[in-house]
Formats: C-alpha cells, structure tokens, sequence
C-alpha cells in the first residue's frame, strides 16, 4: 500500500497544491486506514470492501471525535477515487459510505466592547508592544488566520490602497482590505519598530521577533491569549477567536454573506452560514429578555 500512498501524496502536492499542514494531515488518515488493513491482510486496493472501510470507521469511534472520523472519511474517499482516476482500480468502495453528521459548534467570539478592551493592552512604549497592537488590528479588520499572518510578507502589503494579499488554504490567494486604523497602525509598526526587531539582517516577512526571525503562528496566538486574559476578558478563546469577531461584527452591520465569505477566504459558503447562526442565537436572547411575553 506504500506506493499507492506516496502516489497519492504526490498528486495532492503537484495537482492539487495543498498546503505542507494538509498534506501531513492526509498521511496521518491514509497511516491509520492502512494500518487497519494491513491487521485484516489486505495489501491490495482490489481487495478492499465497503464494508472493511465501514468496519475501520466503526473501530475508529472509541478513539477520536466524529468531526475526526468525517475527516478520515474524506481521504479514505479522495485517495479511491485517485486509485480509479489512475485506472489502479475499477470502483471505489468508500463511494456510498454516507459521512457521518457533525453538529456545528457556535464559534466563541468578542463583542465589540471587548475587541477595544483587548487592542488597548500592548504597550505602545516598547517595538514588541507596536508589533502587537498592529497584529491585533490587522487580525480584526481582515480576519485573517493565524498562520496566514504569520507567513505574510512586505511584498503582500499595499498600504498606500490600504490592502493586503494573503494566502490561504490550499495556496488560493485573496486580497483583503485593511481599514484605515489597522493601516496607521501596521505603518507605525514598520517604521518605529520593524527596524529595531531586525537589527541588521533582513527578512521578508511583515511581523518578526527579534533577531529578524519570523514571528511563529504560536507565537502569535500565546500573545492574543495574553492580551485578551489582560483585558480581563474570561470567555474562552481560541486562534480563530478575532476571525469570528471579524466576521460576526460584519454581519451584524449589514455585510452580505458572499462579501464576508470572499474576505474569509472560504471556498464553500455553507462554512461562512455558520455566523448567521451566532446573529440567530443573540436575536433569540435579546427577545427572550426584553419581549413581554417571552417568559
């Protein structure tokens, strides 16, 4: 099964361009299934049965979440229909194997109030402190992730169009405004404190640490947790936690779904539905305390 395996691992790098995050993710799947198969004594694709796939699954239920079993599902899938694409095998036996539901959890958010609490917090007196404020505000005027700040370079800044260029999931580009105060910001950062964190190396990334080494993602991330327990905001918070403000705070003003879905970056809009159901849940409480009759 190894060569079936690398075969596919190349065509996911090649064709379809994943990200080198993705690409892990898949071979941890494909490891586990094979595995599995191996324990039965099946070494060739031919051999596998929907049910040898649905049995694997089922065996998978008292290890991992369902949201981990439907991932598992969809490689076991895409590696098949690779396997008949390439003419190794005739059917795909995870074809009608139906994914199992997954209920959408509600993305923890901050409201407003508690976005402007948090952004005050990085001390403006110090280049570590500018850094900071600028990433919080480039983070919740563009929604964007994580890692896709981390990896951003000056070449991916327009700051005189007031734009930024990002990419995302799957390498797929998009060009995201910034907002005026998130550029004055991001400007500020690169001229006091960008030369200071980069001495006399250069880099071609935005946001470094000192010594002109790129910012880590979970550097990133321990310094929102920070600033937000700093704020003395106790909701739980997570990476995406400014993404879903972002997007929350949108809609909540009037943005249409498309619009927000595109600044995402989400290839399917049933993943950016998601915050209409934050809008639902809020109108619900606000009913239920303020209507008359609602009690």
């Amino acid at each position: 099964m190894q060569v079936y395996q690398e075969a596919f691992i190349d065509y996911l790098k090649v064709e379809k361009g994943l990200s080198h995050n993705s690409i892990l993710s898949y071979n941890d799947d494909l490891k586990k299934y094979f595995e599995y198969l191996d324990k039965k004594g099946i070494k060739e694709p031919s051999k596998i049965s929907p049910k040898d796939i649905s049995d694997f699954l089922f065996t998978m239920r008292s290890k991992i979440s369902v949201r981990s079993i439907s991932r598992i599902l969809s490689t076991v899938k895409s590696f098949h229909k690779f396997m008949v694409r390439e003419k190794i095998a005739s059917i795909s036996p995870a074809e009608f194997i139906e994914t199992p539901r997954i209920e959408k959890k509600i993305p923890s958010f901050l409201n407003f109030e508690e976005v402007n609490r948090m952004l005050k917090e990085p001390n403006l007196k110090n280049h570590q402190g500018i850094r900071d404020r600028a990433i919080l505000e480039l983070m919740y005027a563009t929604g964007l992730r994580v890692s896709e700040v981390s990896f951003l370079k000056m070449s991916d800044l327009n700051l005189e169009l007031g734009f930024i260029k990002c990419k995302g999931k799957g390498s797929k580009e998009r060009i995201v405004p910034l907002g005026k105060i998130a550029q004055n910001f991001v400007q500020k950062y690169i001229t006091e404190a960008r030369p200071r964190l980069a001495g006399t190396k250069a880099s071609q990334y935005i946001f470094l640490a000192q010594g002109a080494r790129r910012l880590s993602r979970q550097s990133i991330w321990k310094m929102i947790k920070k600033n937000v327990h700093l704020a003395g905001i106790r909701k739980h918070t997570s990476p995406h936690t400014l993404r879903h403000s972002f997007a929350t705070h949108l809609l909540e003003r009037g943005a249409d779904l498309r619009s927000v879905q595109e600044m995402l970056g989400h290839s399917s809009i049933t993943t950016t539905q998601i915050y209409t159901h934050i809008n639902q849940t809020r109108l619900k409480e606000i009913h239920t305390k303020f209507h008359p009759r609602a009690h």
